[in-house]
């Protein structure tokens, strides 16, 4: 695998496309798409892990750099941070249409799915599994 290129959609510098897609909030993203609930789409032959996160969680603001490694790295590997905030709310959005959908009373909060889609892990156990990966990156 290329360290300079995305693995998922091949953009040349993987950290700042993750920063671009970062902080689209999943309630936008919707609207665009015209459909709430929103679903979440693995990406097909890999592990995809799932990070719900909010610019207002400090947290979730640490996993930033490391998720970002995570994803140029492992080509194996798909990263897609979901933000919960709807883009008027200020401070974390416990009632945003995607907290709500997923029950979502903690974050960050992940789900992993494998390659084969089906659902790996999700919260603690994920979290750990996430921790995991990152610790074995270089």
């Amino acid at each position: 695998m290329n360290a300079g290129v995305c693995p998922i959609c091949q953009h040349p510098t993987p950290t700042q496309h993750l920063a671009e897609v970062n902080w689209l909030s999943a309630a936008a993203l919707a609207g665009l798409l015209g459909r709430l609930p929103m679903p979440l789409y693995a990406v097909p032959g890999k592990i995809t892990v799932f990070d719900f996160t909010s610019k207002y969680c400090g947290p979730c603001q640490a996993y930033n750099e490391p998720l970002a490694k995570l994803h140029a790295q492992r080509a194996d590997v798909a990263v897609v941070k979901v933000d919960i905030n709807r883009p008027e709310t200020k401070g974390i959005d416990w009632k945003s249409p995607v907290a709500l959908q997923y029950g979502l009373r903690s974050i960050p909060h992940f789900k992993i799915i494998g390659p084969d889609g089906k659902l790996m892990a999700e919260d603690r156990e994920a979290r750990a599994m996430v921790n995991q990966f990152i610790a074995a990156l270089k």
